[in-house]
């Protein structure tokens, strides 16, 4: 956390020029904090967390090469002091979920009003966790419905990813995963480098012995063991 007399340092991080350009001059225009550095790709945002110490990462979480949650977590795990708050279109329970588990301390929707977000930067700033309103409910109905029976396996994946995971353990190729799915061949491509990333793997083989210890795919003789 800043001292009372200091500036609030932010790094903001989206891929879209224009509005990574109109985040950075709102958030400017506040006399309370200081833009440090910009960053339009996961790599970027960690080189430039390392480099420039910001108090508050904002964080789109569709970033090329690596995705937020693996830059959070980067960043995170580097400089437990930096607070990250993502600002994304996915509003879905299991991003949500997987950027807390990144170390995000707070969750916002692109759409947020201008002093909504501004909110959230200052409080992440002091240590504390910000989630939007719709996030907030969606968070507050996850616990409300009650205690999961089983943890998924590779909580970090998406439940898509895990389908995508579970065809290429069992050795299908991205056409073929494409037209189990009903999707295009770009998005499985999208969903494999995600797996890839998340799963810290190198390449397809190497996912497949992961997915295959963990009790996906098709299992090689004396029951998938290596």
């Amino acid at each position: 956390m800043q001292a009372e007399d200091q500036k609030l340092r932010v790094l903001v991080v989206d891929d879209h020029p224009l509005f990574r350009f109109g985040l950075c001059t709102v958030l400017n225009a506040e006399p309370s904090i200081q833009i440090v550095g910009e960053a339009a790709n996961g790599r970027d945002a960690v080189s430039a967390a390392r480099a420039f110490q910001p108090d508050v990462v904002v964080m789109d979480l569709h970033l090329p090469d690596i995705d937020g949650i693996e830059a959070t977590r980067q960043i995170v795990t580097e400089r437990a002091r930096t607070g990250v708050v993502v600002l994304t279109m996915f509003n879905d329970t299991e991003s949500v979920f997987a950027a807390m588990r990144a170390g995000a301390r707070g969750y916002l929707l692109k759409g947020s009003g201008q002093e909504e977000i501004i909110r959230a930067v200052h409080a992440v700033g002091r240590g504390e966790a910000i989630f939007g309103p719709d996030i907030a409910n969606r968070v507050i109905g996850f616990f409300n419905a009650g205690p999961v029976t089983s943890d998924p396996i590779f909580p970090e994946l998406t439940s898509r990813e895990r389908e995508v995971l579970a065809l290429i353990a069992d050795g299908e190729s991205n056409s073929v995963i494409a037209r189990r799915l009903s999707l295009s061949p770009k998005t499985v491509r999208n969903h494999v480098s995600s797996i890839f990333t998340k799963l810290h793997v190198a390449d397809r083989a190497q996912a497949i012995v992961r997915a295959r210890k963990a009790g996906l795919g098709e299992q090689p003789p004396g029951g998938g063991q290596q």
